[in-house]
């Protein structure tokens, strides 16, 4: 199906979020379509995976729609590059909104996909934002349980002393998601298969994006740390939900954070013999985790 590709900008709390629209066929023409929110995740932007995701969606007959997240990519919000987990549930509830008020989309059939970070995000969304009647995701990572895992009290200490130091009148303290090439990352002698195939994703030109610079306002760790996309999802989360994951274990635990939710609620899909980043971009898994979504979406949406 011919799929129209358009930039749009809507709004979030004040500022403006830079998206693309996906349109699938004439479904402009239509009286009502449903739509899907792609949630990208964390360091990434609309251009690289969640983007490709909302192409293929948009291709099977779904209004799509993707964003860099505020204080990101094109996005406005001040500072920069920070990352914020109500901030980031926000957008998706902003993009619903932005939605409902085009006349072709039906506001009864709107549903949402997050990768990676963005697979938690879109699960902590819907939670309480109701106009959301399915969630998928597809390595789908609980961010704050991420960063829990190497001494987070010592981690907090710094990002105290660094607030400090910044209302005192020092430059923000901007770092990196990951390695900044393979040379940082051979030199650092790291050897999970997560982060080896994260620098490869986002270091060259496999998916490397000028909206997706690898920079992060490191006090806004703080509140990722003190995050659980999860919490509350037995009480709260009753729309469909469908996992995919792959088989291959990395450090980013999207294999676990899939099981996971798995226990708590719904259905589950392993794509065998797939890594993280597999899922982001490779053709052979993309295709089969986007066939699974035509059949999870076709049905709830």
């Amino acid at each position: 199906m011919t799929v129209t590709k358009n930039n749009v900008r809507f709004n979030a709390r004040g500022i403006k979020l830079a998206g693309i629209l996906y349109l699938p066929g004439k479904a402009n023409e239509k009286e009502s379509n449903p739509a899907i929110v792609c949630v990208h995740p964390g360091s990434s932007c609309k251009d690289q995976t969640a983007g490709l995701y909302a192409e293929k969606l948009a291709e099977l007959g779904y209004v799509t729609i993707v964003f860099d997240a505020s204080y990101q990519g094109e996005s406005e919000g001040e500072p920069r590059y920070i990352e914020e987990p109500a901030a980031r549930v926000e957008d998706i509830r902003c993009a619903v909104d932005y939605l409902t008020t085009l006349a072709y989309v039906d506001k009864n059939r709107i549903g949402v996909l997050g990768v990676c970070a963005g697979g938690g995000y879109a699960v902590n969304a819907a939670m309480t934002e109701r106009r959301i009647k399915a969630v998928g995701t597809v390595v789908g990572a609980n961010i704050g349980r991420l960063n829990r895992e190497s001494d987070p009290i010592k981690a907090l200490e710094a990002i105290g002393q660094q607030r400090t130091a910044e209302a005192r009148g020092a430059e923000s303290m901007i770092t990196n998601w990951i390695p900044k090439n393979q040379a940082t990352l051979e030199q650092a002698g790291i050897t999970d298969i997560d982060i080896i195939e994260a620098v490869d994703y986002y270091t060259t030109p496999r998916g490397q994006s000028p909206n997706s610079p690898n920079k992060l306002n490191f006090t806004s760790m703080g509140s990722v740390i003190g995050f659980d996309a999860f919490h509350l999802v037995e009480e709260l989360l009753t729309q469909p939900l469908q996992i995919i994951i792959g088989s291959v274990q990395g450090a980013f635990g999207s294999y676990k954070d899939g099981h996971e939710l798995y226990n708590r609620n719904k259905d589950l899909l392993v794509v065998e013999g797939a890594s993280h980043y597999d899922l982001y971009d490779q053709p052979e898994p993309v295709q089969i985790a986007v066939e699974k979504l035509a059949t999870f979406y076709n049905e709830y949406l």
